[in-house]
């Protein structure tokens, strides 16, 4: 049987994959026009989330965590223009996803208790492992949800992304 925290990190894990397996759903059905879509300039198109996720992702996991540089380069997240191709963007996404699932997967629970500050600069200073790692996954759940609504608009249909139903 599972302790709790073991079973906080297992989940947490999981979480993030089913996050990327429904993210990878969602951009499979668009075109490269569609991924960089934008309602207005106040809006983010669904490359510029994986972009954003992506840095987000490494930035407080594999960073804040797992000790890797902080390389992140948030401000270009966002940009009006594209800055790389959508395959590219959501091939670094699932780089970082991958690596930082494995992160969590096999960290010990002796450590969720440990203060990090991979964003010296944001709002979220001095936390737990703990509340870093449901800080990310809730943001790319958060995220994640996004990526659904605007491929529901873009596509203009029905994902059918969890069990179908009766119309």
């Amino acid at each position: 049987m599972q302790t709790v925290p073991e079973t906080f990190l297992a989940y947490a894990a999981t979480r993030t994959r089913q996050c990327q397996a429904t993210i990878a759903q969602c951009v499979a059905q668009l075109t490269e026009e569609q991924l960089w879509h934008r309602g207005g300039n106040h809006e983010n198109s669904v490359a510029n989330i994986l972009l954003h996720l992506e840095g987000n992702i490494r930035q407080w996991i594999l960073h804040g965590i797992d000790g890797q540089p902080d390389v992140r380069r948030r401000d270009d997240e966002f940009s009006l223009a594209p800055t790389t191709s959508s395959a590219e963007a959501l091939a670094a996404f699932n780089v970082t996803v991958d690596e930082a699932a494995q992160v969590i997967a096999t960290l010990s629970p002796d450590r969720l208790l440990e203060i990090t500050d991979p964003q010296p600069t944001g709002t979220w200073r001095h936390c737990t492992i703990l509340e870093a790692i449901f800080k990310v996954v809730s943001h790319l759940d958060h995220h994640t949800g996004q990526i659904i609504l605007l491929t529901k608009q873009l596509a203009r249909r029905d994902l059918d992304l969890t069990m179908p139903r009766k119309r």
